[in-house]
């Protein structure tokens, strides 16, 4: 299987601003992309989670680090979409534990803050892949998905 993006627009800024059209329902042995959103703010967790369901990815959302670690022990995932700044423990110890228990999942770091602004979260955590703005629109966060969880 390929992975398909297909853009159809982009703003004034380069961002993608239109229709995008995924082939994520199908991983190369069949199974459906399994992501893993740990986000604080709900209403956030689930536009993400939305718009990823729509792309056929199976999605799943917590709230605290302690729930996402709980996951991990019983769920594969594929990517893992992880705010730093969790309102319930801590954002590196659930990508610690990802590393440790789930080596092949990529993770993309999402944040409001600028505290690592300068790279230095991909020297910490070693399954880092992106760090992004929480203010990405959801077609930009999909497409990052689409291309870090065809290479798990």
């Amino acid at each position: 299987n390929v992975l398909l993006i297909v853009l159809k627009a982009l703003d004034h800024r380069g961002a993608f601003r239109g229709r995008i059209d995924f082939a994520l329902n199908q991983k190369l042995i069949g199974e459906t992309m399994r992501v893993l959103i740990v986000e604080s703010t709900n209403d956030l967790a689930l536009l993400w989670s939305r718009y990823l369901e729509r792309q056929g990815v199976q999605v799943t959302v917590s709230t605290r680090a302690e729930q996402a670690i709980e996951l991990i022990c019983d769920t594969p995932f594929d990517v893992i979409v992880l705010d730093l700044v969790l309102a319930e423990g801590s954002a590196l110890a659930v990508a610690d534990f990802a590393q440790y228990r789930q080596p092949e999942t990529n993770v993309i770091f999402v944040t409001d803050t600028t505290f690592f602004s300068d790279g230095s979260i991909f020297a910490l955590t070693p399954n880092a892949r992106a760090l992004v703005r929480t203010q990405t629109p959801p077609e930009d966060l999909a497409a990052m998905v689409a291309h870090y969880g065809s290479a798990a």
